[in-house]
């Protein structure tokens, strides 16, 4: 018995979490994200079954998906980048206010109530699953990027929302940048290679704030990105846009279930 739980359930998390970083890889390189979304909620299970605080749990969900996801996305983002498809002009315009956005984003983590996080987390994803479900190619907020000061907000918000959330961003940017006309598959290449800064500067803070535990999904995850990656260039624009809304929506569900229990 470790912390009250028997080898046999330690087991049985530890292939959950094996699993879990298989599908991590593949929706990494599929629709740009660094699969902290999935990771999230099956970390706060490994956690509530090893005894964690509940006041520290979900914290130290986002702070160790973080680490998590590092290596997946950049594996992700160089499959993409090699396809031509990364917008480096949006990188290169946005990475500097994201990390910015990520060191507000962790010291406000380290305090902030773990339903405020659940509940923040929940809100964005829905929000970015309806776009992707109902939206319309019609849907613009502009024709074109936004310029210089537009790209800082942007990159900034992407970096908070991700250190809150313990996602590289993907999800967020690929609503956005969809709604300045940018192409889906640009959109998840740019997200993948946007999320390699976001989620090193992330998991740094996190592990000044002395959250992040470790996990060992980044082998399994790391395997299977390349295979999403080349994945996400075969599928059509609205298949990838029906499948990643539909993803959002199961774990908004999962996250909503964790608040009323």
């Amino acid at each position: 018995m470790i912390l009250g739980v028997s080898a046999s359930e330690l087991l049985l998390l530890a292939v959950l979490i094996g699993i879990a970083g298989l599908v991590t890889g593949i929706l990494a390189g599929l629709f740009g994200i660094g699969g902290g979304a999935l990771i999230v909620p099956v970390l706060y299970e490994v956690f509530g079954a090893l005894g964690v605080d509940d006041a520290v749990r979900f914290q130290l969900c986002v702070g160790t998906s973080l680490a998590i996801i590092v290596p997946t996305n950049i594996i992700s983002a160089r499959v993409h980048r090699e396809r031509g498809a990364v917008m480096m002009d949006i990188v290169r315009a946005s990475w500097l206010p994201a990390i910015v956005g990520v060191a507000l984003g962790s010291a406000a983590a380290a305090f902030a109530p773990a339903a405020v996080l659940k509940i923040a987390f929940v809100l964005v994803a829905s929000v970015i699953a309806i776009k992707l479900l109902i939206g319309r190619d019609t849907w613009r907020l502009a024709d074109a990027l936004p310029g210089r000061k537009g790209m800082i907000g942007y990159g900034f918000t992407l970096g908070l929302c991700s250190s809150l959330m313990g996602i590289s961003g993907g999800s967020i940017s690929n609503m956005i940048l969809s709604l300045y006309g940018v192409a889906m598959h640009n959109a998840v290449a740019t997200s993948a290679a946007l999320g390699v800064p976001i989620t090193i500067a992330g998991t740094i803070g996190y592990l000044l704030a002395g959250l992040p535990m470790q996990a060992k999904m980044p082998p399994f995850s790391s395997l299977t990105a390349p295979y999403g990656a080349r994945l996400a260039h075969a599928l059509s624009k609205r298949r990838l846009e029906i499948s990643f809304g539909c993803f959002l929506l199961i774990v908004c569900a999962r996250l909503l279930m964790s608040l009323f229990r």
